[in-house]
């Protein structure tokens, strides 16, 4: 059976991270462990030059945009995420959402939307 293309792939994310150079690199950090915790079947991977996540063999939740370093910019590309109600998302995109965190007091106000968000998701995915 070949590779997964979702696999866990964290100490390539960690390696990347650990060079990457962006103004809000802790704040990415802080995003990444959050939504790393809601669930063991979260896989993360490089895509589009920034940490992404999946859920098992399933499919993505989202990706960083890293080229926005005025806030942390985070997109849910998914077509499942049109059926879930965040406070968080941003956009009316058939298949796509966005989020966006000003910095880490606000990462911390909307710890518990995002990680619902992601729950929510992949409660959608398992069906």
């Amino acid at each position: 059976m070949p590779p997964s293309k979702h696999a866990r792939k964290t100490p390539e994310v960690d390696v990347f991270m650990a060079k990457l150079d962006h103004p809000l690199k802790a704040e990415v950090q802080a995003v990444r462990e959050i939504i790393r915790g809601v669930s063991g079947g979260v896989t993360e991977q490089i895509k589009w030059s920034a940490p992404s996540f999946s859920y098992s063999d399933v499919g993505y939740i989202a990706t960083f945009n890293l080229r926005d370093t005025k806030r942390v910019h985070l997109i849910f590309h998914n077509d499942a995420i049109a059926s879930v109600s965040s406070p968080l998302f941003e956009g009316d995109y058939k298949d796509r959402r966005m989020a966006y965190f000003a910095g880490m007091a606000d990462i911390e106000s909307k710890r518990e939307a995002l990680a619902a968000a992601v729950r929510d998701l992949i409660a959608l995915m398992d069906k």
